[in-house]
C-alpha cells in the first residue's frame, strides 16, 4: 500500500486534471454562440453545463484529497495491468468513426464502430468473438443502432447528419 502523502499527491493531481479539463471546455464554449434554438436553449447550454460540472467534480476531489485523501479506499478489483488489446480495439472504433464519418456517412461509421468496440469488449471479457457469422451479426446490429438514430435526427429532429447519399436516407 502507498504512503499517505503519495496517495494525497496523485488524489491531488487527478482532481486538479479535472478541474483545468473543466476550464479548457469552458474556454471552448465561450466561442459557441449563445443564439438560443429550440426551448429558448442555445447550442452552448451543454457544453456549458457539463464544464461547470467538472470544475465542481474537481474541486471536491481536490478537497476530499487535501482533508485526507479519499477515504479508506479498498484495493481495487481487476488484473494487475490493464488489458490492453480490448483498449485497442475500442479506441480504434471510436478513431476510426471520427475519421470516416464524413466520408461513408454516419451509419457505416458508427456501424464500423460498433464492430470494434464490440469485438474489443468480447476479448476483455474473455469470450469467442463468433468468426465470421459473428462479424456479419456485429454488422447488422451495428446497423440496426445507427440507422434508425439518423434517422430519427435527420428526418425527424432536423439535424445535419453527414450521409453516405444525397437522398438523405443512407
Amino acid at each position: 500500500m502507498p504512503d499517505i502523502r503519495s496517495a494525497q499527491g496523485s488524489q491531488t493531481a487527478i482532481g486538479a486534471a479535472t478541474l483545468v479539463l473543466g476550464a479548457l471546455l469552458a474556454y471552448g464554449a465561450s466561442s459557441i454562440p449563445s443564439d438560443a434554438g429550440y426551448a429558448g436553449v442555445g447550442p452552448n447550454f451543454l457544453p456549458w453545463l457539463v464544464s461547470i460540472v467538472l470544475m465542481v467534480c474537481g474541486g471536491w476531489l481536490i478537497f476530499e484529497a487535501r482533508s485526507g485523501g479519499w477515504r479508506r479506499l479498498e484495493e481495487p478489483s481487476g488484473a494487475a495491468q490493464g488489458d490492453w488489446p480490448p483498449l485497442v480495439w475500442v479506441a480504434a472504433g471510436v478513431a476510426a468513426n471520427a475519421a470516416l464519418l464524413t466520408t461513408i456517412g454516419f451509419i457505416l461509421s458508427c456501424t464500423l464502430c460498433f464492430m470494434l468496440a464490440v469485438r474489443g469488449l468480447r476479448i476483455a471479457e474473455a469470450k469467442a468473438h463468433g468468426g465470421l457469422r459473428g462479424l456479419v451479426l456485429d454488422f447488422v446490429t451495428g446497423f440496426l443502432i445507427a440507422g434508425p438514430a439518423y434517422w430519427l435526427f435527420t428526418k425527424l429532429l432536423g439535424i445535419n447528419l453527414p450521409g453516405l447519399t444525397g437522398t438523405g436516407w443512407l
